[in-house]
Order: C-alpha cells, then sequence, then structure tokens
C-alpha cells in the first residue's frame, strides 16, 4: 500500500476561527467512498478523526486522528503540517476548500512524495 494513503485517509487542517478564512471543521467523505472524517479543533490545533471506514479497507479504522497544524495562505486555502500518532509519521499539509469541496495533499521525504485526495461535505 502507499504510505501517503493513511495520511490522505485522514486528512483534512488549522482553526478555521481565523477571520478570511474558508470554514473546514465538519464531516467530510473522502472522494473513493472508503472513509469519512470529522475535523474539529484539538488544543491549538485542529483533529481529523476517522469517523467511518468501510469494511474491508486496509490500514485504518474508525478513530484514527490527524492532528494538523496549519494556517491559512489565502482565501480558502491552508498549508502547515500534520502528525499522524498511529503511525508516528509527520507530513507536509496543504489544504484547498471551495464551498462543499475539500482537497488535501499531503507529502513525506522533503515533498518528494505527495498524495491529494478530494472531499465533499456532508454535514
Amino acid at each position: 500500500m502507499n504510505p501517503m494513503m493513511p495520511i490522505v485517509a485522514v486528512l483534512a487542517i488549522g482553526a478555521a476561527s481565523m477571520a478570511g478564512a474558508a470554514d473546514i471543521n465538519g464531516q467530510w467523505a473522502r472522494g473513493d467512498g472508503n472513509a469519512k472524517v470529522k475535523i474539529a479543533p484539538c488544543g491549538s490545533d485542529l483533529c481529523a478523526v476517522n469517523s467511518w471506514i468501510k469494511p474491508g479497507t486496509p490500514k485504518e479504522k474508525e478513530g484514527d486522528k490527524l492532528v494538523m497544524s496549519i494556517r491559512p495562505d489565502a482565501e480558502g486555502s491552508y498549508s502547515g503540517t500534520a502528525f499522524d500518532p498511529q503511525r508516528d509519521m509527520s507530513y507536509k499539509l496543504t489544504v484547498t476548500v471551495d464551498g462543499n469541496k475539500m482537497t488535501t495533499k499531503g507529502c513525506v521525504v522533503a515533498g518528494l512524495l505527495c498524495k491529494a485526495i478530494d472531499w465533499t461535505r456532508i454535514d
């Protein structure tokens, strides 16, 4: 399995309450239909927690969490880092939100290995 899949499976984002930032808090469904996450504040960061995983999806489970330290770059765009405590891995993270659509992009190995995932708001 691609090492990027777990991070983007849970992905998503930092304090949407910041002025001018698109709201990323809430429930999101991954484009492949295999996962749903809830994004909400956790301390000074945001956490994306798997709220549903399609049965048979490997290496993912409900309750897996991604801790995101991100800040707005521009209207609807965020960047920063994400930490996956289940896998003890950190990633460079960019997020773009446009209405009820979101794209997350996680990178490792100094940005050489990246994967983007599309999401749809479901709440």
